[in-house]
């Protein structure tokens, strides 16, 4: 007897065939990311096109076909849109490769390539945020904000650590949440994707990146798509080279007329704060998969975005008291790095 997955998969082939503009010759899976979304590559003489499976039932494609549009009309390479079937959740549109920045960067050891990719996303991230103008995507504000930092005690040390917090413990998480919060709601408001990082960006013929899986993005502080970049769970950089290239960043900011802060320390401060913000929200989400969603494969990652949380706390006193609580919940040391 069919099960619901694979007669799921005979419509959204049988859909494929009827939009496609030339015979179907090779038809595969592509990918599946941390939701409900998966992706059939589907390959005819006329070239290679991916088709998005996106249940009704657990996604809705209206945001993302939206935003795609904003981000395209911004310059930022999103693939095309060539046939959608809402009804089903199928999305027939352009094939931006199987090379993800994550792959292509992990298999070389030139750095001349990883400077140009980095310095493509830069460039990128900057169209994207010189197109910015509110009403136009939902405000990153301080109830989203909060509902994202939630996920750590909830998800990281309740369920994934079984630590219950003493009351002493929730009033410096309750302190340290609001200092980040005071810091990241300052900040310039721009577009954001919320996971500009490399297993979202494609290494492309031309016009890199290709940019992917956009559709949570939304209104909010200028440093936060940086911070998925270059404090991205999945790839490390040591911090002399993320320095160099935050820095070009900002520089390029500041003169395409962005409001990046005057001060690059000042920026950089920013920058560490909102990393802050984002990697105590990734380890609730790593835990969050494992256990709601039985994806435990991002467990392996946790290692590397706690090591970044922690560095960044030790460098700032305000942050002092929240690292002691880290290092209460895992016993693990700090290495100091760059101070400002």
């Amino acid at each position: 007897m069919e099960t619901a997955e694979h007669q799921r998969n005979a419509r959204i082939k049988a859909w494929t065939v009827q939009v496609l503009p030339a015979p179907l010759l090779e038809w595969q899976p592509a990918s599946a990311d941390a939701s409900f979304r998966r992706y059939f590559r589907a390959s005819t003489a006329q070239g290679s096109f991916v088709v998005m499976d996106a249940p009704p039932s657990h996604e809705d494609c209206g945001p993302w076909l939206r935003i795609g549009q904003v981000f395209r009309a911004a310059g930022v390479n999103t693939p095309q849109i060539y046939a959608e079937n809402l009804a089903e959740g199928f999305i027939l549109m352009s094939d931006l490769g199987a090379t993800t920045y994550l792959a292509a960067l992990n298999a070389t050891t030139d750095a001349t390539t990883a400077d140009a990719l980095y310095l493509a996303a830069n460039a990128s991230l900057i169209k994207l945020q010189l197109a910015s103008r509110p009403g136009v995507l939902p405000p990153y504000d301080e109830a989203l904000l909060r509902r994202e930092l939630d996920l750590f005690p909830d998800w990281y040390v309740a369920k994934h650590l079984g630590v219950t917090l003493t009351e002493a413990q929730r009033t410096v998480m309750e302190q340290t949440f609001r200092a980040i919060l005071d810091n990241n709601l300052a900040q310039p408001q721009v577009f954001v994707h919320r996971d500009w990082h490399s297993r979202n960006l494609m290494v492309t013929e031309a016009d890199n990146p290709g940019v992917v899986d956009f559709q949570d993005a939304v209104y909010g502080p200028i440093t936060y798509d940086l911070v998925s970049l270059y404090k991205d769970a999945y790839i490390g950089w040591d911090e002399a080279q993320i320095l160099d290239w935050v820095i070009r960043y900002w520089d390029a900011a500041r003169q395409a007329g962005l409001p990046v802060r005057a001060d690059f320390a000042d920026f950089y401060r920013d920058f560490e704060w909102m990393g802050v913000q984002r990697q105590i929200k990734v380890l609730g989400i790593f835990a969050r998969l494992c256990h709601r969603d039985g994806k435990d494969g991002y467990l392996k990652d946790m290692p590397k975005v706690m090591a970044d949380l922690r560095r960044a706390c030790e460098r700032y006193a305000e942050l002092h008291k929240f690292l002691r609580l880290l290092d209460a919940l895992d016993g693990t040391a700090v290495a100091a790095g760059y101070t400002f």
